[in-house]
């Protein structure tokens, strides 16, 4: 059964059964608080069931803003009798008689009854949403989908379904979630999700859309953790996600091939969620990966350009970063884009053989760093600054080095100006002075750095011990490296472990230096045993500290100690992991030769080598 109105300016009409009815004598009877009356009117004009007067009665009250009227109309309808009433009629395959219209069919006229009292349950829902009762409305809209699977207990078919039946599926599916959301019912909203993604619903796809983004949005920003779906939604063969960010990435990705398939419009807030979901697990070149398999188009090529060169950069691959910038900023694209040419700087500034080209990068941002783009002039500055300090690393002469290191204090300087309280740029420069020699400036940066950052960064220890020690106060930088010790983690203490040994090593202390190098090596190799082949290098998070290094330190160590056996030892370790070793050739060479001497020198005194005892 099908109702509608006429919305003209005079009256309005109900359409049912073939038959119509004005409103104004129902909706005078509502007014005088008569609802069975309405209701009586309703049923002989338009020859309803109890239900389906009921449902009709509560719509017009809801549309004429009376929510609470509504409300009392639609507490009268009895849901499961009228859901036991239709079942029957949809598993029955009634043949459509000859003579009789497809709309007449015994199908098609259960259809618009379920239309009808499914509709009075939806607008129930909302009723009480809008009245702050979000429980309430979460359970009456999830009696609707409950109800459409008795019905449809295979899945809602894509064919020969009423449109206004369909309509009413999908609105219910898209709001149930958002209403156990507002209840604060989280553990239901992730469920309703799930069920509307993976039930068969016959929802278009801009519904499926507009679900899958909303729960994107809450995997990846509410805060609340959701447990693995179930086993009985899962598909054998299938990636089962372990966390919110896995399901929203997968959720994203899905939403992008359908996209490419041409199935869902093109929403750019997907691009930017899936970029920050990736971004916060590292995941930057399966983001470049999405970015090159969109549709031409999608993005201008520089936009494009740009977002793969800060995916790549973030992948820590420079070098084809670097490439795509290189393309973004040639003169006849963007050559004057700041975000471009300050990432470029960055890039070039960690290599001495790029130096230059990022002094040119840096030096073009700071002229384009006005008007709306002021505030990133102090950033271009230090980009500078951290471009001419490397390039002085590389300089041909003592007198080019010393003027681009000044250059390089100037540009900083300028820069903590502009930013003063920017502590990573508080740190840089005191690495500036230190590398310039002056120590009592570099000491001074240096400890404002530890202030700011309260001693909660291991560098900023690690930098106070490292200029105690170039002013020979090597008791104090112990002191500072063990107090970094015991505010540190265990696997972020190979690089003040090994400061640590080389201290003992600047006072004469070989043997504690070397009791120091066995721990690190423990260390290390506890961490390559847990990490497994993840870890490159066997690298202690964002230092270079590995097996070889301490193993070439050991094999100094004892050969300064003239114990030649336990250094031989330390050599073939060091030489299993790197082969061809400049430093590791020169140990070896020296370690031989002091051997060879000492067994000639005491040779000559009669006496027997004691490694050779």
């Amino acid at each position: 059964m099908e109702s509608s109105e006429d919305g003209s300016m005079s009256y309005r009409e109900f359409h049912a059964n073939g038959s119509r009815m004005v409103t104004s004598e129902v909706e005078a009877k509502l007014d005088e608080g008569n609802i069975q009356e309405a209701e009586d009117a309703l049923r002989e004009g338009l020859s309803l069931n109890f239900e389906e007067a009921r449902a009709l009665l509560g719509k017009l009250e809801y549309q004429r803003g009376n929510v609470e009227g509504a409300l009392r109309v639609f507490d009268g309808i009895d849901l499961q009798a009228a859901i036991q009433r239709l079942q029957p009629s949809f598993s029955e395959k009634t043949p459509v008689k000859k003579g009789r219209t497809r709309t007449e069919s015994p199908s098609s006229v259960s259809q618009h009854a379920a239309s009808l009292v499914l509709e009075a349950i939806y607008l129930k829902s909302k009723s009480l949403q809008k009245l702050g009762k979000f429980t309430e409305a979460a359970n009456d809209c999830k009696r609707i989908l409950d109800a459409v699977e008795k019905i449809f207990y295979l899945g809602v078919p894509d064919i020969q379904v009423d449109n206004r039946l369909q309509e009413i599926v999908s609105h219910a599916v898209e709001l149930l979630p958002e209403l156990w959301k507002q209840a604060g019912c989280y553990d239901e909203a992730i469920s309703a999700y799930r069920r509307a993604l993976l039930s068969q619903w016959n929802l278009d796809n801009d519904c499926c859309a507009r679900i899958q983004k909303s729960f994107v949005i809450f995997l990846l920003y509410s805060g609340v953790e959701t447990s693995p779906p179930s086993l009985a939604v899962q598909i054998d063969g299938s990636y089962v996600p372990k966390n919110n960010l896995e399901e929203a990435i997968l959720l994203l990705m899905n939403f992008l091939k359908n996209f490419c398939l041409g199935k869902m419009k093109w929403d750019p807030s997907v691009m930017e969620h899936l970029t920050f979901a990736l971004s916060i697990c590292s995941g930057t070149t399966v983001l470049a990966k999405q970015l090159e398999e969109l549709n031409p188009g999608v993005y201008h090529r520089i936009d494009c350009w740009n977002t793969l060169a800060l995916c790549y950069s973030g992948a820590g691959q420079n070098d084809s970063a670097l490439n795509l910038l290189r393309k973004s900023l040639h003169k006849h694209e963007r050559p004057n884009d700041l975000t471009s040419l300050l990432l470029a700087a960055r890039i070039c500034s960690e290599d001495p053989y790029l130096a230059a080209e990022g002094v040119n990068h840096a030096q073009r941002a700071i002229s384009n760093a006005h008007g709306p783009n002021e505030h990133l002039k102090g950033v271009a500055l230090r980009m500078l600054g951290l471009c001419l300090g490397k390039q002085a690393k590389v300089a041909s002469s003592d007198f080019e080095r010393s003027r681009l290191q000044s250059k390089a204090l100037e540009s900083l300087v300028a820069a903590i100006r502009l930013e003063p309280n920017n502590s990573d740029l508080i740190f840089e420069l005191a690495v500036q002075y230190a590398e310039h020699r002056n120590l009592p400036a570099a000491l001074r940066s240096a400890r404002h750095f530890f202030n700011k950052t309260g001693g909660s960064v291991s560098k900023a220890w690690r930098l106070l011990a490292l200029i105690l020690s170039a002013q020979q106060r090597f008791s104090e930088a112990e002191v500072v490296t063990d107090a970094a010790l015991d505010q540190t983690s265990r696997w972020e203490q190979g690089p003040l472990l090994r400061l640590k040994a080389k201290l003992k090593i600047s006072q004469s202390r070989p043997m504690d230096a070397i009791e120091t190098y066995q721990y690190l090596l423990a260390l290390v190799q506890a961490q390559k045993k847990s990490f497994g082949s993840l870890q490159i290098s066997s690298k202690v998070e964002y230092d270079k500290v590995n097996e070889f290094d301490i193993w070439h330190g050991l094999a100094n160590l004892y050969a300064s100690l003239s114990h030649w056996k336990d250094a031989e030892i330390c050599l073939q370790k060091a030489r299993e992991l790197k082969e061809y070793s400049a430093a590791l050739m020169h140990t070896e060479g020296k370690t031989k030769s002091f051997c060879l001497f000492e067994v000639f020198y005491l040779s000559l005194l009669n006496l027997t080598p004691p490694f050779l005892i």
